[in-house]
């Protein structure tokens, strides 16, 4: 039986500290039919991050070049620096029926359900208060104390955004968050518009026998 199914873009946003990429890294260690959106950023490469895995580091000019030909599906400014999506390898997985996960912020999510309203889901994943938010900033141990105090302050916009997205969780403890957000995930694949075998199916189920 052929059981095509259409992808989907499974976008995972919070605040930075949250823990977003570390529920992105787990989900694509344990299923792997996941691929993950690797975007291209402006920002230099910090330890143990690794070009074409992490992010795609470019410069400016060749940022601006990527926006001139249209080849992101999304960007935007965070901070000082530049992070956009590459739109070839989305069209490509779309086509295929293979679902790719994004770790990109509300401005990214914004643009990708505009350009692609059919395809995206969303999730928004809130720490469980601000100052849990700010300690683990803290605990990282990459930041200074003033660019902590910068995300801080961020943060208070990119909380305002919950309600821009499909599905919103917190993140009080890091096992259960990830089984939601996987609970999330198979019941999107089951979605009937999703399922591209289902009328042929149907079909022959009442057709004559």
């Amino acid at each position: 039986m052929n059981t095509t199914r259409r992808g989907l873009l499974f976008v995972l946003s919070s605040p930075s500290g949250a823990g977003k990429t570390t529920i992105t890294r787990r989900l694509l260690a344990d299923d792997p039919s996941l691929s993950m959106s690797v975007s291209v950023t402006t920002r230099p490469p910090r330890d143990g991050e690794v070009d074409g895995r992490d992010y795609h580091f470019i410069d400016k000019r060749a940022f601006d070049d990527l926006i001139a030909t249209h080849a992101l599906l999304e960007y935007a400014q965070v901070f000082e620096h530049w992070y956009g999506t590459p739109l070839a390898p989305v069209e490509q997985a779309l086509e295929d029926g293979r679902d790719m996960v994004f770790d990109i912020d509300w401005q990214g999510a914004k643009q990708v359900r505009g350009r692609l309203p059919n395809h995206i889901v969303s999730v928004f994943i809130l720490p469980p208060s601000m100052t849990e938010l700010h300690d683990r900033l803290r605990r990282r141990a990459k930041d200074s104390e003033k660019v902590v105090i910068t995300r801080m302050a961020k943060a208070v916009d990119e909380v305002s955004h919950y309600d821009e997205y499909d599905y919103v969780l917190v993140n009080n403890d890091l096992e259960q968050a990830l089984v939601e957000v996987k609970s999330i995930l198979s019941a999107e694949r089951l979605k009937r518009t999703r399922q591209l075998w289902l009328v042929s199916f149907v079909a022959k189920l009442l057709g004559p026998n």
